[in-house]
């Protein structure tokens, strides 16, 4: 084989398991390795690509990734990664899936939820947050506490 056929082959490939994904966490794997091999924009292409419906709201699409762009090195700092927060099932098929992506400047949350409705996860709502703080904040306040 030829290093055009081994790269076509690869490239092929490597398209076929982005589509053969069928758990929503490989979903949200694949998009913070787009996210940060890629950037935004192709990270968010291929995670809405799990949706044909989606791409009927082109105008909010393309608002989103202009935000997302947005969290540059310039704007939030440094990448490092990201963590799970929460996983929340409605049934078996819904589920919605927090994450912490951690920025030299602030954490940023991702919150990612996708539905199941026959055999294949597609994701249903992505969006994205600074407001960690004050719901931490909220979370600790005494009244939510049974005092003695």
């Amino acid at each position: 084989m030829t290093y055009k056929k081994i790269a076509l082959f690869l490239c092929l490939f490597g398209c076929l398991s982005v589509f053969s994904q069928n758990e929503s966490t490989d979903i949200v794997h694949g998009f913070f390795n787009n996210f940060e091999e890629k950037g935004a924009t192709i990270a968010l292409d291929e995670l809405y690509g799990t949706n044909e419906w989606i791409s009927r709201s082109s105008d909010a699409i393309s608002k989103v990734k202009t935000q997302l762009e947005g969290l540059n090195e310039d704007f939030v700092g440094k990448y490092y990664g990201y963590e799970l927060i929460l996983e929340k099932k409605l049934s078996d098929s819904y589920i919605l899936m927090s994450y912490l992506v951690k920025y030299d400047r602030q954490p940023i949350r991702f919150t990612f939820q996708f539905y199941k409705p026959n055999d294949t996860w597609r994701i249903q709502s992505f969006s994205f947050d600074g407001d960690l703080d004050e719901e931490i904040e909220e979370a600790a306040k005494l009244y939510r506490y049974k005092l003695d």
